[in-house]
């Protein structure tokens, strides 16, 4: 596996292909103080690319921005609200085209209640991944390899994992579930950005 790190943009002649495996890491959880720090993406799960945005990044990316809104590539994601969130919030893009390994997991493994990366990838792959680099300072000057290698094992698996996924959600007819799910992502996004992440606006009643 090959690791390419570029600061605050992709370049503009990477080759690319009809699908994307992308993830994210920031600061922390809440996108509005939490600001987005790297940007891992891979093509072929055999070359990963990293997009390192320093404290003073103005977050102008246009190849990266670019790929995000073009509807012919498609995007893995897992868990993608957060990704797409982070992305959408800090390069002010909307990201199309977006298959979420999580919620395909949600609907095609309900006999389980754990959907973690790690755990799709040791059911489907066999293969045990380390998630200790999770919560490390993303926003450091500089990554170690050990950060390095992490970003990169939470994308070149989910290439994969979404052929495992549509073929067990084609399995049990539920490939067309998932696909309207994918096309709500984005106005649940703007439901986040309104600050209404915790609110089922589909329920009876929303309270006080």
């Amino acid at each position: 596996m090959q690791i390419l790190t570029f600061d605050n943009d992709l370049p503009a002649d990477i080759p690319t292909s009809s699908l994307v495996a992308i993830d994210t890491e920031t600061m922390g959880l809440n996108h509005v103080r939490d600001r987005l720090c790297l940007v891992q993406l891979t093509f072929d799960a055999k070359t990963v690319y990293l997009v390192k945005f320093n404290p003073d990044a103005d977050y102008h990316a246009p190849n990266l921005s670019r790929l995000l809104e073009d509807d012919s590539i498609t995007k893995i994601f897992h868990y993608a609200r957060f990704d797409v969130l982070a992305l959408s919030y800090y390069l002010e893009v909307t990201v199309n085209n977006v298959f979420c390994t999580k919620i395909a997991s949600y609907l095609a493994r309900t006999y389980t209640s754990r959907h973690g990366l790690k755990d799709l990838v040791k059911e489907y792959l066999g293969v045990e991944i380390s998630k200790q680099s999770q919560t490390s300072d993303w926003g450091a000057p500089s990554l170690t390899d050990e950060q390095k290698t992490y970003a990169a094992t939470d994308v070149i698996y989910l290439h994969a994992l979404r052929a495992k996924l549509i073929e067990q959600l084609n399995r049990e007819d539920r490939l067309y579930l998932a696909e309207e799910c994918f096309d709500f992502l984005n106005t649940r996004v703007d439901l986040d950005m309104l600050g209404m992440g915790d609110i089922d606006v589909f329920q009876h009643s929303l309270g006080k």
